[in-house]
């Protein structure tokens, strides 16, 4: 696998190596070594899926607290999406600041999203399937959410958003966002 740091510190792009033939090819999404290696969560206790019907729905942005503050590893196994992750962690030299990454069938890239961070995304096509590895169990007491048009984060989201969840049109502000002290 290929891990690229992102612009915020512990969040990597993982590209998968294929070897292949005229059948098709193998490649490995998650090695316990490799992740190991970059200082990576590699223990997943959670594995959940995501697929949203319309193009432009916006999901997030997403985070959970101690003590289930959590690791994701997040691929988009069908379609494309445009995914954003904000650091949250308190503390932090890019505290409040966001990168993006798209996310597709075709690359089969993933993002590394460290505990501390919101997630969210939004697609860029029908159909679209997320494969997401969580390093801690989902714990609504502990859930949190940044919203997703905050004017100090600034996220230039791709398309107008569509099927946004009341829940998610809710969320705070980052300055209404106490830091997350991991």
């Amino acid at each position: 696998m290929k891990f690229t740091p992102l612009s915020l510190d512990g969040a990597f792009r993982v590209e998968i190596e294929k070897r292949g033939d005229d059948r098709g090819f193998f490649a490995r999404m998650f090695c316990e070594a490799e992740f190991a290696q970059h200082g990576l969560a590699t223990r997943w206790v959670q594995v959940n899926t995501s697929y949203s019907v319309a193009k432009g729905t916006l999901r997030g942005l997403h985070f959970q607290r101690p003590p289930s503050a959590e690791a994701k590893l997040v691929r988009c196994l069908k379609g494309a999406i445009f995914d954003v992750i904000v650091d949250l962690r308190a503390g932090s030299s890019t505290y409040g600041q966001h990168a993006t990454l798209q996310l597709d069938e075709q690359n089969r890239a993933m993002v590394f999203v460290p505990p501390g961070f919101a997630h969210g995304f939004q697609t860029l096509s029908g159909d679209a399937e997320l494969l997401y590895f969580h390093s801690a169990s989902y714990d609504p007491r502990h859930e949190g959410g940044l919203h997703y048009a905050d004017p100090e984060i600034d996220i230039a989201w791709p398309l107008p958003p569509v099927q946004l969840s009341k829940r998610d049109q809710g969320f705070v502000f980052l300055t209404d966002l106490e830091p997350i002290a991991l």
